[in-house]
């Protein structure tokens, strides 16, 4: 998409050719049921009425609106922007599986950091209430992941006995 884009609209500056191309890729990403051809008639549909009645965001396409080289490079455009989405939509499943995957690492390296790291004063404090209204004996807690896992277990075993 990117190399077409350095293609077309050789006349246009810059930013006009930005903001064109912008608002082309929305409106084919807001689009994406319609075919090439509809989603072109309707962007020529708007152009041409916001045209008419002076209220056009390009103001610019007055003249090259109907011109060949602009029909063809906005059909071009529009088709790598249809192409862009369609890759995208089939993507979707992989990276959501990359995302589940990284989750799932950063949370395994949380663990091993908490496995490694002494346990927080707050913990300790919240350890030794916990046992102190429980009744239980109290054990030396080596880290911080032993700590949130005794206090889970201590809170869960528990919360039967508070919720009968």
């Amino acid at each position: 998409m990117y190399e077409i884009k350095k293609q077309i609209y050789t006349d246009l500056t810059k930013n006009q050719k930005s903001a064109l191309c912008n608002y082309i890729r929305a409106l084919v990403k807001k689009s994406q049921e319609m075919n090439c051809e509809e989603i072109l008639n309707k962007f020529l549909e708007d152009e041409k009425y916001y045209l008419e009645i002076g209220a056009s965001r390009f103001e610019f396409l007055k003249d090259s609106i109907y011109d060949n080289n602009f029909l063809a490079d906005t059909e071009l455009y529009i088709k790598e922007c249809k192409k862009y989405y369609e890759y995208k939509k089939k993507q979707e499943p992989i990276i959501k599986a990359n995302k589940e995957f990284e989750k799932k690492k950063r949370k395994f390296l949380q663990e091993v950091k908490m496995g490694k790291e002494p346990p927080t004063k707050k913990q300790l404090y919240y350890y030794e209430k916990l046992c102190k209204k429980y009744n239980i004996e109290k054990r030396v807690l080596s880290s911080k992941l032993e700590a949130r896992d005794e206090i889970d277990r201590i809170i869960t075993e528990h919360e039967k006995d508070f919720l009968i």
